[in-house]
Parts: C-alpha cells; structure tokens; sequence
C-alpha cells in the first residue's frame, strides 16, 4: 500500500495531473450549480475530449473531479432555489431551502462546504484503506439485498414528515411508487399506464419531477402572492459558523462520512440512497427539541445529507475500480470512458495498473480541497442571488425549471408535465402535504421493482425473504424504522402522563 500510496502521490502531483483536477472541480462545480444539468449529462459530453488525450490516469482523474464537483456544487441551487438538479441533492433542500429564506443563505452555503469536503476526503481515507476488502463485501449483495435496501430507505420516510404528518407522508409515497411505473417495465419490455402517449414510454423524467415539486411551486407562490413578489429577499447574513454550531454538526459530519461511504461501495445505492438515509438517521436519533427543527432550517438536516452524498461518491469507486461493476448511472459512463481507453477495471487494475488506481485516491483528497478553496470565498457572491427583487428572481427560476427539464429528456412534452405536475404540487403544498417523500417513493420505486422483480424470477416467488439472512435482516430494520416513530411517541405520552400525575 506504502509503495502505491508513493507512485500515486508522484502521479497526481504532476503539473498535467493537478490540472486536470482543478479544471474537473471547476467544470462540475458550476455545472452542478445550473438545475437539471448533471453529472452524468456532462461527463457525456466530455468523454471524446478525455478519450483524445490517450492517458488513462489524467482521462479519469478530470471526470472523477467532474463527478464529486457537480455534486459538490449541486447544493447552490437547492439551497438558493429549492430546485435540486441531482438527486443526491434533494435532501439538502429540505433543509438549506428554509436557512436561506430565512436570511442565513451564506451560512447554509458554508455548512454544506465543510460538511461536502469533510465527508468527500474521509470517504477518500477509507476507500484508500478498505478498497481492496469491501470489494469482497460488495459481492455478498445480490438483487434481493437490493430490494431490502429500498424498502429500508421507504420506510424511512417518517423522517421527512412533520409532526402529525405521517399519515400524509405515507400517502405521498405510495403516490411517487405509483409514478414510478409508469412505463416499460422490469419483468416485460411493454408499456404501461402511458394512455397511448410514446412519450410516457420511458417513464417520467427524475429532472422534471424534482423541479416540479420543488422549484416551480415556489415559483408559483411568488406569483400568487403580490407582495411577496415585489419585494426583497431577505438580508444575507451571517456567512460563518459559530463555535457552538461546529460543535453541533461534527458528529453528524463524522457519522455520515463513515455511513455514506459504506453505502456508496454498493453497487446501484450510491449518493441518493446515503443523502436520503443520513438524513432519515440523524433525524431519529435527535432530541425532540431538535426533530422539531427539521425540515425548518436544522443545521443537522442539512450537514448530514451534504455529508453523506459527497461520501458515497468516493465510496462508488470501491466497485468501480475493484470490481468492474458500475454503482450508478455516473460511474457506468466513467467505465465506458475506461474501457474506451484499453483499462479493464476488475480485481487486477490495483497490480497492472497501479498508477491509475493509486492517482484516482489521491487527486481525491486534492480535488476535494481545491473544491473548498474555490467554493468558500465566492460564498457571499453566490448567495447573493438572493438579494435580487423577487419580481426579477421569479423569470430566473423559472427559466432554469424548464430548460432544466427540457435538456433532461430533449423533449418538449416534459414541459407540459413540469406545468402539470408543478401546479398539482402547489395545490398539494396548500393542503399541507410534504413533497419530499412522493420525490423518495419515485427516485427508489425504479431500483424497487427492478431488483424485486430479479429476486422473484431467482427463486421462483418470495422464498428469497428467508432464505437470505442479509435480506431478512435488512427488512426487519425497516419494520422497526416504521415502528420506531410511534413507539417514541407512545413513550412521550406515557412520560407525559407520569409527570401531570406526579403534580
């Protein structure tokens, strides 16, 4: 290891190395800043230019600084806008949104830069230290662990309900599972539910969902409400972190890295499963006090979530490069670029290609220092976006909303759905409905029923339940993430009730 972490240093320290890290950081960092812009829409695009180079190391060292900088990035404008491009950062929304209208947009700009660098170079720690053994872990998961790690991230979707909310969340869900079949589907190559419509054939768009429920009812909001509409945002202060506040998020920021990464090694969980279930996590095991600060503009609820995608992005490259196996829709494109490039990643790129391996971990540590550097001092231009009249600031969204969803799928009709679905969503924000699950229901739906539907062909029915511990272990913890909430209230009124008996 000693000998690789060396011949790495020496790679990743030359001047054509440290360029391609910085030009990556600042390729995805302003990328993952524009709504429905992506990692994977970019480091498309830029796959000829890395393939033209012809080095291997520099080839993968630019896309990975792409990847971890856009999603690095990707916070702004769901902090900013409410409008989450990336689906690993839909959860930062729920809580950098109202820090910001709340007038503290810089300090939730700052939280999510540290909390992103923190969980990204301990992520790159691990991967350097237990790369080779968990690509053995990572092999013991087959579609039914799959299928229970979903169902573990649905049945966590009390943490993202409010108090009294949990019937309502359960509602939302169930309605994002059933967006999530709408057409072709895992067991059969046919359509359904498209009423006919080629364009519903592949589904609906993830880009187009997200915007609708997060940035164009707030949008629409603005419209609806005159006075808010002509005046100012709020005034942006407070840029730094008190003491006490780094005290608060350093656990969270310390759990989350170690959390988020394990779950980034899983081939197919990657970042959005880790945001979404490091928030879930840190919201359970908060004080009351506390859980009522999520979804309100928690510090925690924020950090976590930032932590954990930055994380498990490092983490995704532990089957990647050990195993040959792509962890999502971005490092599937990272292996074609490999492949392009005459590089079989498997078990033997640590021994035959040393250098490559070795130079990709540390540019990580590099690239995710150079992503603070760039990111903390623009912090109080950033935010300044919400300084601008909110009569000027609604056009702005509602641009990015649309191009964002057109660019997504590269079809028209998805801004009629935006529209559709962005006006259901502004009447189900009236009623008192919480987004934020329907958008978890659809994101896992996909990856529920395609590894549901693997599992059952396996074993010929639902025998994989018990006939795998890891499946059965994992379901039982959803049970008791369901169960959880309602026995900590029934103990809170039964404390309740001691102490009005007491006086």
């Amino acid at each position: 290891m000693l000998e690789g972490i060396l011949l790495g240093l020496e790679t990743a320290f030359s001047v054509q190395m440290l360029l391609m890290v910085i030009g990556g950081c600042l390729i995805g960092t302003f990328i993952g800043m524009l709504p429905g812009l992506g990692p994977m829409s970019i480091i498309a695009i830029m796959i000829p230019v890395a393939i033209s180079m012809g080095d291997p190391a520099a080839a993968l060292i630019l896309l990975a600084g792409v990847y971890y900088g856009a999603i690095f990035g990707g916070s702004t404008s769901s902090i900013l806008l409410n409008a989450p491009g990336v689906a690993g950062t839909v959860a930062t929304s729920f809580d950098g949104y109202p820090m910001a209208k709340q007038g503290k947009a810089g300090k939730a700009l700052t939280i999510a830069a540290i909390s992103s660098f923190c969980g990204g170079t301990i992520g790159a720690v691990l991967l350097m230290v237990f790369a080779p053994a968990l690509s053995s872990v990572a092999l013991l998961f087959h579609s039914s662990e799959y299928f229970a790690l979903m169902v573990v991230g649905l049945s966590a979707i009390a943490a993202f309900a409010g108090t009294g909310q949990v019937a309502k969340a359960m509602l939302m869900t169930l309605l994002g599972l059933i967006l999530a079949t709408v057409g072709e589907g895992a067991l059969f190559n046919m359509p359904r539910f498209t009423m006919g419509l080629m364009d519903l054939q592949s589904g609906f768009g993830f880009v187009t969902l997200a915007m609708a429920m997060f940035a164009m009812p707030e949008a629409l909001f603005l419209v609806l409400n005159p006075i808010l509409s002509t005046g100012k945002s709020e005034e942006i202060k407070d840029l730094r972190i008190t003491r006490a506040e780094a005290r608060a998020i350093a656990p969270v920021i310390g759990r989350q890295s170690i959390q988020g990464f394990f779950i980034g090694v899983l081939p197919g969980a990657g970042a959005t499963i880790a945001s979404f279930l490091g928030y879930a996590v840190e919201r359970n095991i908060a004080t009351k006090e506390e859980q009522e600060q999520f979804g309100k503009g928690s510090i925690k609820g924020l950090a976590a979530p930032e932590t954990a995608n930055n994380a498990a992005c490092t983490g995704s490259f532990v089957p990647l490069l050990t195993l040959g196996i792509p962890g999502s829709g971005t490092t599937a494109i990272l292996l074609g670029a490999l492949i392009a490039l005459n590089v079989t990643p498997g078990p033997r790129l640590m021994i035959d290609e040393p250098q490559i391996f070795w130079a990709v971990i540390i540019s990580m540590y590099i690239g995710n220092f150079v992503l603070l550097v760039l990111n903390l001092p623009l912090i109080p231009y950033i935010a300044k976006i919400l300084s601008v009249p909110r009569n000027y600031l609604i056009p702005f969204i509602l641009f990015f909303t649309l191009m964002g969803a057109y660019i997504g799928q590269n079809n028209a009709t998805e801004l009629l759905m935006l529209v559709g679905f962005g006006i259901c969503a502004t009447a189900l924000r009236f009623a008192d409905y919480p987004l934020a699950p329907l958008l978890i229901g659809f994101i896992l739906g996909g990856m529920l029923e395609d590894n549901f539907s693997r599992s059952m062909q396996l074993y010929d029915g639902v025998s994989f339940i018990w006939e795998r511990p890891m499946t059965l272990g994992l379901l039982v913890i959803a049970v008791i993430l369901v169960l959880l909430p309602s026995f900590r209230a029934r103990r809170a009124r039964i404390r309740a009730a001691g102490i009005a008996d007491g006086d």
